[in-house]
């Protein structure tokens, strides 16, 4: 018979085992976690805006970092979380101004892992999986807060996540992150319900708040050029 406990089962003294202790019986302290997938993000905005984002276009740090402490609750109270937020992103070998971008986020209180990107294929997917696995670890990770619509490579590791006790809630563009929504795990917040997280409203249209009337949804590019690239490829 295994020596491991069930969650639940009284120890020998009629106490029951701490849910937050790890293997070695250390506690480990409660935490609200956000990771920002960053490319995944910006591609995920230029598609449903139809545009290359702009600076009135692109999320609002300040504001998401003040709606996630909000969620942690009160950090007076004796089961308060610890709260870490994460940005991941790929820095191309001519950074430009994510200099400022980068020290902008660090004063909002924004840890910022930076990886250089080198090839087009070049991702922090990975990255971000191996940070999530080290303060599930260290920590009890009460929220992970994912900001993502890549549902390829955080779909079965979140799920995962919230069948050992975590709430995930993946914040995204709802047009694109179809593996949130349709999941009975994962909770799901369209980015832009985020109270503040853009200074204007951004021109597209929700399929899940479409107006009684019906909408229309304009072409992110013009037909003439779709077609011109579709007959290179064929003829490529």
């Amino acid at each position: 018979m295994s020596d491991t406990l069930a969650p639940g089962t009284p120890t020998d003294s009629g106490t029951l085992p701490d849910p937050g202790a790890g293997a070695d019986g250390r506690v480990r302290p409660a935490l609200d976690l956000l990771i920002w997938d960053a490319p995944n993000i910006d591609m995920t905005l230029s598609t449903v805006i139809g545009a290359r984002p702009t600076a009135a276009s692109r999320p609002r740090f300040d504001a998401i970092a003040a709606w996630f402490v909000e969620g942690a609750g009160d950090p007076t109270e004796p089961d308060a979380s610890d709260v870490e937020a994460c940005v991941f992103a790929n820095i191309p070998p001519q950074p430009g101004t994510l200099q400022r971008w980068v020290e902008a986020l660090r004063g909002f209180g924004f840890a910022v892992f930076a990886r250089p990107k080198t090839q087009p294929d070049d991702d922090i997917d990975q990255d971000m999986l191996d940070h999530i696995a080290v303060r599930a670890h260290s920590h009890r990770l009460r929220r992970l807060v994912v900001f993502s619509g890549d549902g390829r490579n955080f779909a079965e590791p979140l799920e995962q996540l919230v069948r050992e006790g975590t709430q995930v809630v993946v914040v995204a563009f709802s047009e694109v992150a179809g593996y949130a929504i349709s999941s009975d795990l994962l909770q799901f917040i369209d980015i832009e319900d985020v109270p503040g997280a853009f200074t204007e409203p951004l021109d597209r249209v929700r399929l899940d708040a479409l107006p009684p009337d019906g909408a229309w949804l304009r072409p992110t590019r013009s037909l003439r050029d779709f077609v011109s690239s579709w007959t290179a490829r064929r003829n490529g």
